[in-house]
């Protein structure tokens, strides 16, 4: 890569203690087959403390195409557009240190950029788990009653798309629109789609995309995870004004109505009305018994597609998809109505549990 040819690629990517996934992600990086074609990569590290700075910065002495930049901020959106800023291509490719990409990866977007003259592309959210948790919480990932059918999901779609994973485009897009809003600390990449859809652009998924996302392994990872994109989906919805979808809501209307039923009952115990009492005991049993027979019924349509190694953990593992994004969610509306305006990242403790 010298001064007389120009970069035309700019992969970039905002990490912070990723010590188990930095050096899969580097070698992705490295063994793109680019055609040619000039490329770097801008890593904007959150200030890592676990030896992921140190992998990154040897990285980066051994191969020039490589730097590194701090990211202060330390959540994604502030990394993402530190890394846009610095970026010396025209065209832009978001990667993430949770997914390994096949090595045809970065030329595939570039040429369905061009046939599809789409605004930004990617490809489905393929996944790859290790231990039998991880793959049933990979196989309750790709189920419709988990994520409620989202295209992104589906791994053989292919046509115009509300978002897609990661990201790629061309830079003066981004400019035009703006970057990553760095009041969200998850859903940035929901939000940018929605801006720019709303200026004219059009997305693209094609399965000739190929990457593998790494699902968290542990359920209170994944509890953790929904969460927060329930309590940063209201600040998406309330930034642009927009109508929830029922996507969006069925979850936290099942939190609220187990709430309902459970104070129902036990104030109808307290106040010895026995009739109200049993008649919201029934309620609360009927919809629990209606949960239990759908996520059966989703288990084990999930576990023939991920093992039925997988199907003593899957009503669990959608039990928190559900729970951990509706009281999100549900926070989130609590904490909008209490604020007249958004809350930035800064002045949020939600910051501190997503970092």
């Amino acid at each position: 890569m010298t001064e007389q040819m120009p970069i035309k690629v700019s992969v970039v990517v905002a990490c912070r203690n990723e010590t188990g996934n930095i050096r899969s992600l580097l070698d992705s990086i490295q063994k793109q087959e680019m055609g040619g074609i000039s490329w770097e990569a801008i890593i904007a590290d959150g200030m890592s403390d676990d030896g992921t700075r140190q992998v990154l910065e040897a990285c980066s002495i051994a191969d020039p195409r490589i730097r590194v930049i701090d990211n202060p901020g330390r959540i994604v959106s502030t990394g993402l557009n530190l890394a846009i800023r610095a970026a010396r291509g025209e065209i832009i490719m978001r990667m993430d240190a949770h997914t390994i990409y096949s090595s045809d990866y970065c030329r595939r977007c570039l040429e369905v950029l061009e046939q599809t003259g789409a605004a930004n592309v990617g490809g489905p959210a393929r996944t790859r788990a290790r231990g039998v948790r991880a793959k049933a919480i990979a196989a309750a990932y790709h189920s419709r009653f988990s994520t409620g059918g989202a295209r992104f999901h589906d791994v053989s779609y292919e046509g115009w798309a509300d978002t897609v994973p990661y990201g790629c485009w061309r830079k003066e897009t981004l400019q035009r629109i703006g970057l990553f809003d760095e009041a969200l600390v998850r859903n940035q990449d929901d939000e940018l789609n929605l801006r720019l859809e709303r200026a004219g652009g059009k997305i693209w998924q094609s399965p000739a995309i190929v990457s593998w996302y790494s699902p968290r392994a542990k359920l209170s990872a994944l509890f953790r995870q929904y969460f927060q994109y329930g309590f940063w989906k209201v600040a998406v919805i309330r930034k642009h004004r927009l109508p929830a979808s029922s996507r969006h809501l069925v979850p936290v209307v099942f939190v609220l109505a187990n709430v309902l039923l459970a104070v129902s009952v036990l104030a109808a115990a307290v106040a010895g009305a026995e009739t109200l009492r049993n008649m919201a005991a029934a309620g609360w049993l009927a919809m629990a018994a209606l949960y239990a027979g759908l996520t059966l019924l989703a288990s084990i349509a999930a576990a023939r597609q991920g093992g039925w190694a997988t199907l003593p953990y899957l009503p669990f593992i959608f039990a928190a998809y559900h729970l951990s994004y509706g009281l999100g969610f549900f926070l989130g509306i609590v904490g909008a109505l209490r604020t007249p305006r958004p809350v930035a990242h800064s002045e949020s403790v939600f910051t501190q549990i997503t970092r």
